[in-house]
């Protein structure tokens, strides 16, 4: 029993040193392919989504602001590919977030199929954005990660 206990401690330990090691750079990979895809799909005017904006952003032309939109989303993702563009795709991300939950005070009709908790497939599309913003602030934070560790500054949930 105590042999099985060692082997998986060692076993744990060897998952969660990888992904401790690998976890940022995967996320901050991850998180580049979603704008830089989703936001080429609303350049060449193919995003599920163009509908939603449209009816958002009612203020804007479409023809214009959606492909703009696009535009700063693949930046987003671009700059999100280098540690050195880091603090530029944080800026440009958080002054486009939170312009992707207007649908749900502008159109709530189109978010919720039973307000407040049945979500539409357009309002599951929009939550998901709570996923990107917390992967932004853990990717954000890495930017001065050294300094932290050499300040021996612990993560909030640190036990």
């Amino acid at each position: 029993m105590k042999e099985n206990t060692a082997k998986f401690s060692k076993l744990d330990y060897q998952i969660s040193e990888w992904m401790y090691k690998y976890g940022k750079p995967i996320l901050r990979f991850s998180l580049a392919i979603n704008f830089i895809w989703f936001g080429a799909l609303k350049v060449v005017w193919d995003s599920p989504a163009q509908e939603l904006i449209a009816a958002t952003v009612f203020w804007f032309d479409p023809e214009f602001f959606i492909p703009f939109l696009g535009v700063w989303e693949v930046l987003i993702g671009v700059f999100l590919l280098s540690k050195r563009t880091l603090r530029l795709a944080i800026v440009l991300l958080v002054l486009q977030m939170p312009g992707t939950f207007l649908p749900f005070i502008i159109l709530p009709e189109v978010c919720f199929e039973n307000f407040p908790f049945v979500l539409t497939t357009e309002g599951q599309y929009i939550i998901k954005n709570l996923v990107l913003i917390s992967a932004a602030i853990v990717v954000g934070g890495s930017v001065r990660e050294r300094e932290f560790i050499e300040r021996d500054i612990k993560s909030a949930d640190t036990e």
